[in-house]
């Protein structure tokens, strides 16, 4: 069939569409206004039955108490939408229908699709978890935190290895670390014709490494339960940094109390498994620990990954902020580290910090690589976060 037929049929078929997906938002009660004009295949028959338990039922009823009958359930979501969809399903689900606790269930962890909300949700739960339930759990974990590092490593990697090899450039090389091909053609405009050869005007080369490492990196990670994504993408950044030769990683956690996760960084799922979401915060005295493991200032950097909600004397942390700053250190707050929205946080703590040169702004995973290579190369990061429309708390705001 061609021409108009075959146009007006396809217009047809696009109608019946759009019909049967608002059929499927709206519930088909006789106030949506859609009546018989839409009609579900069996296919639909069960998108609309997920939906209607999850959206139409009473708040934390619809799917009951039982584990098997909500791992069905999750099969089915599974089935019938795309992983989008299903992912915000779940999340709409431990809200609505309590489904967090029945998480503690093996065959329910088995039942779900894995992303990094359920990460963090698991380890919210974290020692709760019993014991029939933690291996299912940690494989859980681990099929994301491998694709996250699947996916992040590379860029990671190649960002830092080629921040490290500019920084460490010199004009001023000994003879045997010139490097002749960067320097002929740092100096073509001085070719001497009349004697064939480049007369070279300054020297290119790489300094020599007195230490095979060069840069040490601090992640200091708030585990205040609104900081869950965070924990997640900064123990998998924390890992793909650990396996830089170059690189002196080190990882500490912190509430209340701090906790040095370093000797955990070779594998994500412990270092997430050894954090504890949730109780209170005490910035400065995390501070004050990392302060402690710098040894050389000006090849140190200091990321605190934090909402700034600071528990203990907010004072004292800004003046520590401001020491380590002092010191030669480079300090980076991030709001978040997390594929989220703008963030919530203390606007006052961050506008302190940004007023004594500690930057403050949330950050995606994928634009973090090229903040460390920032770091690294010791360039402007407010300059570089503006230049990537990210909104920072600029220095010259005042605390309000």
């Amino acid at each position: 069939m061609t021409g108009p037929a075959a146009y007006d049929s396809a217009e047809q078929e696009r109608g019946r569409d759009r019909l049967t997906r608002w059929r499927l938002v709206l519930g088909g009660e006789q106030a949506d206004g859609i009546g018989e004009a839409a009609t579900l295949d069996a296919d639909d028959v069960k998108r609309d039955e997920a939906l209607r338990e999850l959206y139409d039922g009473e708040r934390r009823s619809g799917l009951g108490a039982s584990a098997p009958r909500v791992a069905r359930w999750l099969g089915d979501i599974r089935g019938y939408f795309p992983s989008s969809v299903v992912q915000v399903m779940q999340h709409d689900a431990m809200d609505r229908l309590g489904l967090t606790q029945l998480l503690l269930e093996p065959e329910l962890m088995e039942a779900v699709q894995p992303d990094v909300g359920l990460v963090a949700t698991l380890v919210g739960l974290g020692r709760v978890i019993p014991e029939r339930s933690r291996a299912t759990a940690r494989a859980v974990v681990r099929v994301v935190t491998d694709e996250l590092e699947a996916r992040l490593r590379a860029e990671t990697v190649q960002a830092v290895h080629g921040a490290l090899n500019r920084a460490a450039r010199t004009r001023r090389p000994r003879a045997s670390d010139i490097d002749w091909n960067r320097t002929i053609a740092a100096n073509l405009k001085h070719y001497q014709p009349e004697h064939g050869t480049v007369v070279p005007e300054r020297l290119v080369g790489h300094a020599r490494r007195a230490q095979r490492v060069e840069r040490r990196i601090i992640l200091c990670i708030d585990q205040s339960g609104s900081m869950a994504e965070s924990v997640v993408y900064s123990s998998v950044f924390g890992a793909v940094l650990a396996s830089l030769r170059s690189v002196d990683t080190r990882l500490v956690a912190f509430d209340t109390a701090v906790v040095d996760l370093t000797d955990e960084l070779d594998d994500p799922v412990d270092v997430l498994f050894g954090v504890q979401l949730g109780g209170g915060t005490d910035i400065n005295r995390a501070l004050a620990y990392c302060e402690g493991l710098i040894e050389q200032p000006g090849e140190t950097i200091l990321v605190l990954i934090s909402d700034l909600y600071e528990g203990g004397i907010a004072e004292e942390m800004v003046r520590r902020a401001a020491s380590i700053v002092g010191s030669g250190a480079t300090m980076v707050a991030l709001l978040a580290l997390s594929d989220s929205g703008r963030p919530s946080f203390d606007a006052d703590h961050a506008a302190a910090l940004a007023a004594v040169g500690v930057p403050a702004f949330a950050c995606t995973p994928d634009r973090f690589p090229d903040l460390m290579a920032t770091a690294i190369e010791k360039r402007d990061i407010t300059a570089w976060a503006a230049a990537h429309d990210i909104v920072t708390t600029h220095e010259s705001e005042p605390p309000t």
